[in-house]
């Protein structure tokens, strides 16, 4: 029978934010990998997961989640991560992979997907979507992402202030994802644009330490990296003006 490695969605952070479908594949994989970084600390994803199943099912599996310098570093990590869940797989035959937000957008699982299937014969890949940041971050602060024929925009903001100063010059609401390190190049952006007024942030959503504060309080100040920001476009139409 053909191995399956499933990418599983498990939200943002509040363990209450994963899905049943998400739920459920967790508890029947064999094995739930989690991803952490080389300095060992527990993640977000492994943190959400033990809500769920029991820590003798999770394995860590290190990933180079920070490395953009050294690409030579970085795809050695990746190999060997790839290597340990293609063993994995060969093991055990179903393997669930947790992802903060959902596993197709932005996510570590794409690139451990890709090197598995070269690595695994006739290995099933699959996913369960997750709810992501910008869906928990309108929800908590009562942002509303679009309305009527407005476009959405999403920004990784390592990607450069640039990139999203070009998108919030545009149409529709703009999002943000990893902002945090350029906190006040973004803040410059909004203001260039005439955008502040009514963005949002917000970080570590759903969890003790969760901050959430308007856009026009951002002073420079290096923010948590995983940091998300949400900047709707105007809107004077009254009830239903973007139809």
């Amino acid at each position: 029978m053909s191995s399956r490695l499933i990418g599983v969605g498990v939200g943002p952070g509040d363990p209450e934010l994963v899905t049943v479908k998400g739920v459920n594949a967790l508890r029947a994989a064999e094995v739930v990998v989690v991803p952490v970084m080389d300095s060992g600390e527990r993640g977000r994803a492994e943190a959400t997961v033990l809500h769920h199943v029991g820590a003798e099912k999770v394995v860590r599996v290190v990933f180079a989640l920070n490395e953009r310098g050294d690409r030579g570093r970085r795809e050695a990590a990746w190999d060997a991560a790839g290597a340990r869940v293609a063993e994995l797989l060969r093991e055990r035959g179903s393997v669930a992979f947790a992802t903060i937000g959902d596993p197709n957008v932005y996510s570590t699982f794409t690139y451990l997907a890709q090197t598995v299937t070269g690595l695994v014969e006739d290995v099933v890949v699959e996913t369960v979507p997750g709810i992501t940041a910008m869906q928990d971050l309108a929800a908590r602060s009562g942002a509303v992402l679009t309305e009527g024929t407005e476009p959405l925009t999403l920004v990784p903001v390592t990607a450069g202030a640039e990139v999203l100063k070009d998108a919030l010059s545009g149409p529709g609401t703009v999002v943000a994802y990893k902002f945090g390190r350029q906190a006040g190049a973004v803040a410059e952006a909004l203001r260039e644009t005439g955008r502040i007024g009514d963005a949002v942030w917000g970080s570590a959503l759903g969890l003790d330490e969760e901050s959430i504060r308007p856009a026009a309080e951002l002073d420079g100040a290096p923010l948590p990296y995983l940091s998300t920001l949400i900047a709707p476009p105007r809107r004077d139409g009254g009830r239903g003006g973007k139809l």
